[in-house]
């Protein structure tokens, strides 16, 4: 099982100092990838918690990557209608280029009507503009000539893709996953919830005659229980997840230090 952390882009922790620490300390205590989150216009309704603060996830991991070394970096999800196909393919291809192939692409259609209409983005057709995306980032890092509304161009830099898990819930997700995808995200299930639905997930590939693809889902650990901790991370191993990434609810650097500290039986050594 490999364990990530979720990096609160969001809120009064999302500063300059409190990402550096966070993100150098998860790097040292042997967590292996960082996941941000992807908000761009949340409405004062829906504020409670963040204050409506959210850093741009593509922003915040080119900017993690330059004060990091090693760690995966992860979107936990980028919601992909919000941008522009082109634009956001370069992001990741930059991001993978200077990061040194670390960048980790969960993408999903998004959910919340108030940012798609702040956006002046047709929620309805969420589904297709995903699928379209997709598949134009899987064109862009096959080969160096792209072509976009008619026009070829040289797709550079192109390191290699950034593995694609596809978030969201349902036969629609599934279907993305293994079509588009190298793995699955889903969120808000419980490792006996998610058991069948990842065996079907991967006796699809199976069937389509693809690798084993991985799956990710995130949760919290209780670290003031390492055993109930342990049980955790086991159930979702049993289940069938692949990474789990920890949502760490820090108050800030030094919190998160000892977070990292109590959790640091269920890490790699250093």
């Amino acid at each position: 099982m490999k364990i990530g952390m979720g990096l609160r882009n969001m809120g009064a922790v999302a500063d300059r100092s409190t990402l550096t620490r966070c993100a150098q300390a998860a790097e040292a205590a042997g967590v292996e990838s960082l996941w941000v989150f992807d908000h761009v216009a949340i409405p004062p309704e829906e504020s409670e918690g963040s204050g409506g603060l959210y850093l741009d996830p593509l922003a915040t991991l080119a900017y993690v990557a330059g004060c990091t070394n090693n760690i995966g970096l992860g979107t936990g999800v980028l919601v992909l209608p919000y941008r522009p196909a082109l634009l956001t393919a370069k992001w990741l291809a930059t991001i993978q280029q200077l990061s040194g192939d670390r960048l980790l692409l969960g993408a999903a259609p998004g959910w919340m009507a108030a940012e798609f209409k702040a956006l002046g983005v047709d929620r309805s057709q969420r589904g297709r503009i995903t699928d379209d995306t997709l598949a134009f980032i899987h064109a862009c890092f096959a080969d160096d000539v792209a072509t976009a509304n008619g026009q070829e161009f040289l797709f550079r830099p192109r390191p290699a893709r950034p593995p694609i898990y596809v978030g969201g819930d349902g036969s629609h997700a599934i279907r993305r996953a293994l079509e588009l995808g190298d793995g699955w995200i889903p969120i808000g299930k419980t490792p006996e919830e998610l058991a069948p639905l990842i065996s079907d997930y991967r006796a699809g590939a199976s069937d389509a005659g693809k690798p084993e693809p991985e799956v990710v889902t995130f949760s919290k650990l209780n670290t003031d229980d390492i055993a109930e901790a342990q049980a955790t991370v086991h159930a979702f191993t049993e289940a069938g997840v692949s990474r789990l990434v920890w949502i760490c609810p820090y108050e800030d650097a030094d919190h998160c230090q000892a977070q990292l500290d109590k959790l640091q039986p269920l890490l790699p050594d250093r």
